[in-house]
């Protein structure tokens, strides 16, 4: 059985967690293209990303494209990779002179030929750097990654290679995508919505969350350092007393 520590206050996070919502109600409330809020969106990552290096946060994840999100408008889902082309292109130089390592995870091999080279580019460029990690999210599921986790599982046990009587919370997250990184310690979510949409099921089993009224554009260092001087005035049980 896994174990956890004595119920203690919360230290500084080490891996923090953002669902980034409100684009679109932020360019709704300015009467401007959905597009823009995206744009805005993107600054805000620049911003965020920043800010959590300048804050010794160990690791940084974003959901940034759901695997349900392709059910939006077909010029929107245009625009979005778009976006993240401008992105990688714009902001890599900086994270390799940084020394942040950039990590995908979600099947994002499944958008287009060009873009999964430029990833693939990417990540290859910062895999040696020492530094924080900026993972982001994309075609990404929860419930597809616990799926596939078992399904992998699953086929060890078969084959003879894992007896299924040893098969515990370790040997499980050991089978996720983000088996290598430090445990999840916060979650935030944007704009007001309290919901985790299929965000980092497992591994927000014992995270704190933090729900935020702040539309995603306007998020920037300040909010980020708020939330986590919240974190640290919260007490973390673990399920004890």
């Amino acid at each position: 059985m896994a174990t956890h520590p004595a119920p203690v206050a919360a230290a500084a996070p080490r891996h923090v967690a953002i669902i980034m919502d409100g684009n679109g109600r932020w360019a709704k409330a300015r009467r401007l293209p959905r597009i823009a809020g995206h744009k805005q969106g993107v600054e805000a990552v620049r911003r965020v990303t920043r800010a959590a290096r300048d804050l010794g946060i160990e690791v940084l994840t974003l959901y940034a494209f759901s695997s349900e999100n392709w059910r939006r408008p077909e010029e929107e889902v245009r625009d979005l990779m778009g976006l993240l082309r401008h992105f990688l292109r714009a902001e890599l130089d900086d994270l390799v002179a940084e020394n942040v390592r950039l990590r995908v995870i979600g099947d994002y091999h499944a958008l287009s030929r060009d873009l999964v080279a430029m990833i693939d580019g990417a990540i290859e460029r910062t895999a040696h750097n020492t530094g924080p990690i900026l993972v982001i999210a994309l075609n990404y599921g929860a419930q597809a990654e616990i799926v596939a986790a078992a399904r992998r599982l699953a086929g060890a046990a078969r084959d003879g290679a894992l007896d299924p009587e040893a098969i515990d919370e370790a040997t499980f997250a050991s089978a996720l995508t983000t088996r290598d990184l430090p445990p999840l310690d916060l979650l935030i979510r944007t704009s007001g919505e309290q919901r985790l949409s299929n965000f980092l099921l497992w591994q927000a089993a014992y995270a704190e969350l933090l729900f935020v009224d702040t539309l995603w554009p306007d998020f920037d260092g300040a909010t980020l350092a708020h939330a986590i001087e919240t974190f640290g005035r919260r007490q973390r049980r673990f399920g004890g007393l």
